[in-house]
């Protein structure tokens, strides 16, 4: 478990990057079976203007392309919060063998809460699953995130409404 830890933490980092970019702040780290990060990403949907840009995702692509192979047996994927039903699609197809996720996704998680498409034995691959991991941490970071933004679109309306009303004047 302290090794789930100092992964998730290392994927923390990266949804911290995302966090600073205006980005959902979701991390991803893959972890090869000698403890070696493999590769990392986090989200970058509207920075890149691109659907699939989410933090799994993104940390498939890199190892496919440092590793030189779509399957990725061998691996753990270290997440901060619950893959969606595309991520863990992706994770199934590249055959990542575990996934560690910190908090749960009520909306779009497809690991436990909605779904529970890693464990689906009608799936030509499962993986083994740890869910929890620094929880705290990774939950917090969405609450901040999307509390700030919250903020930032009750401010552009409060702008807009002050706008239009100098516009009568």
């Amino acid at each position: 478990m302290n090794d789930d830890k100092y992964y998730m933490k290392l994927a923390l980092a990266e949804a911290q990057k995302a966090f600073d970019a205006g980005e959902v702040p979701i991390g991803a780290v893959l972890v090869d079976e000698d403890g070696i990060v493999v590769s990392r990403g986090y989200n970058l949907r509207e920075t890149n203007k691109d659907a699939l840009a989410h933090a799994e995702v993104e940390a498939i692509r890199k190892a496919n392309s440092s590793q030189k192979r779509w399957r990725l047996s061998g691996t753990t994927l270290y997440v901060t919060i619950e893959p969606c039903p595309m991520c863990a699609g992706a994770i199934v197809n590249s055959r990542i063998d575990r996934v560690v996720y910190g908090g749960a996704d009520s909306k779009a998680g497809a690991v436990h809460s909605i779904f529970n498409v890693l464990s689906n034995p009608n799936l030509n691959h499962q993986a083994q699953v740890t869910a929890g991991v620094l929880e705290d941490e990774c939950t917090d970071m969405m609450r901040r995130f999307f509390r700030m933004r919250r903020q930032q679109n009750k401010a552009r309306k409060q702008l807009s409404v002050v706008d239009t009303s100098e516009a009568k004047c």
